[in-house]
């Protein structure tokens, strides 16, 4: 499950669709390469699947990367 998102001063929407099996290893080089954005800002980056059913969150808390797996959904 997403932590407190209440730290995040901005929020971004990416659009089009992420595959949803890229981990934290291709999403950070992905936010920093195609946006320009530091992705270890206090800044809440979403991305959606192809289904459009769930989301992968991507958050830096001076700790870990949130990300959560699909499995937590449940």
């Amino acid at each position: 499950m997403l932590g407190d998102i209440r730290q995040a001063q901005k929020v971004y929407i990416v659009c089009g669709y992420t595959d949803m099996r890229k981990g934290l290893n291709s999403l950070v080089p992905f936010v920093q390469q195609n946006f320009g954005i530091d992705p270890y800002s206090s800044s809440l980056f979403l991305f959606c699947g192809k289904r459009s059913d769930r989301l992968k969150a991507l958050l830096w808390d001076c700790l870990l990367y949130t990300s959560p797996s699909p499995r937590d959904a449940h």
